[in-house]
């Protein structure tokens, strides 16, 4: 490996077990080949006079040799890899805070068997396939908080991890919101984006013991992050029936605070009451400006199979000129 560069093979069996078959293959012609003898007049002549076979056999021989190789290589797909290179690109900086608190499993229509936390991660993954340029990271929280997937262009890698998600993962007997967008915003901090954003999705009010919410505020705003709040649910008191403890109080969307949270960093709130709202939203923020800008990107791949090709079909080409036209009435 040099600096950030190194060589693989993405199908290195396939190169190996072609290898193998051209070596059997010239064991094969040293040992079991019989060479046409021609007899001549004289011929003990010539050999007294030390006269071997012409160099045209042994320079195609090695020729056939070095394609079948190159062949062999480029069947493994040989790549060098920038396991770090810096290209420009338009695009901002995405954080997706998402809320995992228990109150995610509730449903709040007749007509769609999906939980918040359900409707959430498929608009999530939903706006993640249309940010082509952008990169994205996510950060849960519920009574603890995680930085799940650090801020990446692999859209599929967070895609994956969006998919894979249940409630549980973490402790979901709490809502710390502030610490939340606490945790994006250092994720966002080493940003080299003009735009940096941060999308709130919950479904209730901070819980106990959380930070201050102008700690958050602040931080976001001395970082340059822009806030945008998603409120899941009902900005009003709501009852559900629970099996077990009868009748239950859903939590509701703090209207107040997301709305400062998000207008005291330049960003809007927005209020999801359903899937279809949720979807509006997302395309609402999708709306939002590019910029130009440098960003690390990982593991940026260049193949040398066309080049493998290239040099393959001239050594064809070379040996077609020389049996055409130098050695041709040998």
């Amino acid at each position: 490996m040099i600096n950030n560069f190194f060589v693989r093979c993405t199908n290195p069996w396939y190169s190996v077990i072609c290898v193998g078959i051209i070596i059997l293959a010239m064991i094969a012609r040293k040992f079991f080949q019989k060479n046409v003898v021609y007899r001549y007049s004289l011929g003990h002549a010539l050999k007294k006079k030390n006269v071997t076979a012409h160099i045209y056999k042994k320079f195609f021989y090695c020729l056939r040799i070095l394609v079948l190789l190159l062949l062999a290589l480029a069947i493994a797909r040989v790549q060098i890899v920038d396991s770090r290179s810096k290209i420009p690109v338009s695009g901002i900086d995405i954080v997706l805070v998402l809320d995992v608190s228990g109150s995610m499993q509730f449903r709040d229509y007749d007509d769609d068997e999906r939980s918040r936390f359900d409707v959430a991660k498929a608009e999530a993954i939903r706006f993640i396939e249309k940010r082509v340029n952008d990169a994205l990271g996510l950060v849960l929280f519920g009574k603890d908080t995680v930085s799940r997937c650090p801020i990446t262009f692999d859209k599929q890698l967070l895609k994956d991890v969006v998919d894979e998600l249940k409630l549980g993962v973490i402790d979901s007997d709490g809502t710390m919101l502030i610490t939340g967008i606490v945790t994006a915003a250092n994720r966002l901090k080493h940003s080299q984006s003009a735009s940096k954003i941060m999308i709130v999705l919950t479904d209730g009010e901070p819980s106990e013991g959380d930070m201050d919410p102008s700690v958050g505020i602040d931080v976001a705003k001395k970082l340059g992050i822009k806030i945008y709040t998603v409120g899941i649910g009902s900005e009003q008191e709501q009852v559900f029936m629970h099996p077990m403890y009868g009748i239950v109080a859903k939590p509701k969307v703090n209207k107040e605070l997301l709305t400062k949270i998000a207008t005291s960093t330049g960003g809007h709130y927005f209020l999801a009451r359903n899937a279809a709202d949720m979807r509006t939203i997302y395309d609402t923020i999708d709306a939002l400006e590019k910029t130009e800008h440098e960003v690390p990107m990982f593991s940026l791949f260049y193949d040398l199979m066309p080049y493998c090709v290239a040099v393959i079909m001239g050594l064809l080409l070379c040996e077609l000129l020389f049996s055409t036209y130098v050695w041709f009435a040998l």
